[in-house]
């Protein structure tokens, strides 16, 4: 099984390569660069360094979010474009779940929160079990206050280790709030990284859940600026 895997839903943009159960070729990068600029070098350069052809994938994983609206359309342009020119299928792997994948084998529960702006943060929460992740919180956009009064109850006095770039924004007040409990990823652990997206993409084809470029999408959880602002402008006019 031979995986391309990227992620450019968040700052980090990263592109990997998988074959046979091994990462060969993976790269990030973090500049301020947009995506659009980053990704297709990156993706060029771990296929050479794989020493592979785009036409030997047999399929291209991409976090689908949720995360950055112009990084998750960046990402869903590029992969719906290569894989439509390969004739290979799409993996969407959750954004989320690629992030608490940073952090297998961890004990404690995982919580990956991606700065959502406003006080808000892109959520979920997972326990690594017998080498799987198990979801004990949906994927969600919430205040982070919310967020924590739901691990409160949820962890029973257990510890939660974040990861994702929320922790910068919100790490002071969830140690406020959570004491102790509260760990926190380390800098080569708290971003996103394609690594972990193709480890999880290549568990989803093995169960043969492969979608064609066509029917991906991206998930968002919430609209964008743009579509809220044009609600808020409707709901004005219509009192």
């Amino acid at each position: 099984m031979k995986i391309l895997a990227i992620d450019s839903s968040g700052l980090t943009a990263t592109a990997a390569v998988y074959i046979d159960g091994v990462i060969v070729a993976c790269q990030s990068v973090n500049n301020k660069k947009t995506h659009s600029q980053t990704l297709l070098p990156m993706i060029n350069d771990v296929i050479e360094q794989a020493d592979i052809t785009p036409d030997d994938l047999d399929a291209v994983a991409v976090a689908e979010g949720p995360g950055s609206f112009t990084g998750l359309r960046i990402g869903a342009a590029t992969v719906k474009g290569l894989c439509l020119a390969i004739d290979k299928p799409v993996i969407p792997v959750s954004t989320l779940k690629g992030l608490a994948y940073n952090m297998a084998g961890s004990k404690s529960i995982v919580c990956p929160i991606m700065d959502a702006r406003r006080r808000q943060v892109y959520t979920a929460a997972y326990i690594y079990e017998d080498g799987h992740l198990n979801e004990c919180l949906s994927g969600r956009a919430v205040a982070i206050e919310e967020l924590l009064d739901k691990l409160e109850g949820l962890s029973c006095g257990e510890s939660v280790t974040f990861v994702g770039d929320g922790i910068p924004v919100h790490r002071e007040y969830i140690s406020e709030r959570l004491g102790e409990r509260a760990h926190f990823a380390p800098p080569h652990l708290m971003y996103q990284n394609s690594a972990s997206i193709a480890v999880l993409a290549a568990g989803k084809a093995e169960q043969g859940l492969m979608i064609s470029a066509d029917e991906f999408e991206p998930v968002y959880l919430r609209l964008s600026q743009a579509e809220r602002e044009k609600l808020e402008r409707e709901h004005k006019v219509g009192q």
